[in-house]
């Protein structure tokens, strides 16, 4: 099997667990607690597809300074590295605010983590991949262009985009370019209407198969999944969850779509099985599910 080149982000996610709710201007709060864990979109994602025991490249600049310095401690101790060497400037970080609900606010700082150089493309085996999985926030920066380029250059490759909620800032050339490599598309119920200014997930997900020619797949919290391949569409049951906090529940989503594609499975079963991961990271505190807690919902 071919493996997944993850481009994107790795940082520190700061997870801070309010008391109550977030800080209104010149209020002062107190927390639960805090911690510090690896995070970011594409670190997510590689992790999921690791669950399901799917190759892939995490293709990620980790940079300097104290988050650098714990990235790269931590991805040691996974066995992990990424082909690219490490850019001089600092690595930058997210701060998650939890509420009592589990709703989640970001705050974040990027640094090097989300800046690609047009010459680390060249580093990476073509030859042992099929597929790419790439973010919207990469996109969005001032490098984004590098990685469109590079895929326009290998349309072999299958593309699959999670933009997030950046789609409707991100330079709308870069995003028709984006477009017309005709990605899988993998958004939330608000993303989806957002970028197509559409006022249902039916209709959203239409317009974005007309732009794209491939499968739209919209992610419904509670209500489950949506899924348009251009022939079918249907909604895929939620699985009931005690929610501690929502963080990475989109990128373990995805990752797990992309991973049971891989092994051959139908678009519906990849969605369920997929429900089924994210509804267990959002049942623990962090974006990560612990390699236990993966083995107990029996999906391999």
């Amino acid at each position: 099997m071919k493996k997944v080149l993850v481009i994107g982000s790795t940082v520190v996610d700061v997870v801070v667990n309010l008391v109550d709710h977030l800080p209104k201007t010149g209020e002062d709060v107190h927390i639960r607690s805090q911690h510090m864990s690896l995070g970011g979109c594409a670190y997510n994602v590689s992790d999921s597809i690791r669950h399901f025991q799917v190759p892939y490249i995490l293709f990620s600049p980790v940079g300097t300074g104290v988050y650098g310095n714990f990235i790269r401690e931590e991805l040691h101790i996974r066995g992990i590295s990424s082909p690219i060497p490490t850019p001089e400037k600092e690595n930058g970080c997210c701060y998650c605010f939890v509420e009592n609900t589990g709703e989640r606010s970001f705050i974040s700082y990027h640094g090097a983590e989300y800046l690609f150089e047009k010459e680390w493309f060249s580093l990476i085996p073509l030859e042992e991949i099929d597929s790419v999985y790439i973010c919207g926030l990469e996109i969005e920066e001032s490098t984004g262009e590098n990685i469109v380029e590079f895929l326009e250059a290998h349309p072999e490759l299958t593309v699959y985009f999670a933009p997030g909620p950046r789609l409707t800032v991100i330079n709308p050339k870069l995003v028709e370019r984006l477009y017309r490599l005709s990605p899988v598309l993998h958004l939330n119920e608000t993303e989806a209407l957002s970028a197509s200014g559409k006022s249902t997930v039916q209709e959203a997900a239409s317009f974005l198969y007309e732009k794209t020619n491939n499968t739209v797949i919209v992610t419904l919290g509670e209500k489950g999944c949506f899924f348009f391949d251009g022939k079918e569409s249907e909604t895929v049951p939620p699985v009931p969850a005690i929610q501690v906090d929502t963080i990475g529940a989109g990128d373990s989503h995805i990752g797990s779509v992309i991973a049971c594609l891989k092994k051959g499975e139908p678009l519906k079963t990849a969605i369920q099985k997929a429900n089924r991961v994210s509804s267990s990271v959002v049942s623990y505190s962090g974006a990560l599910l612990s390699d236990t807690a993966f083995d107990k919902l029996g999906l391999l």
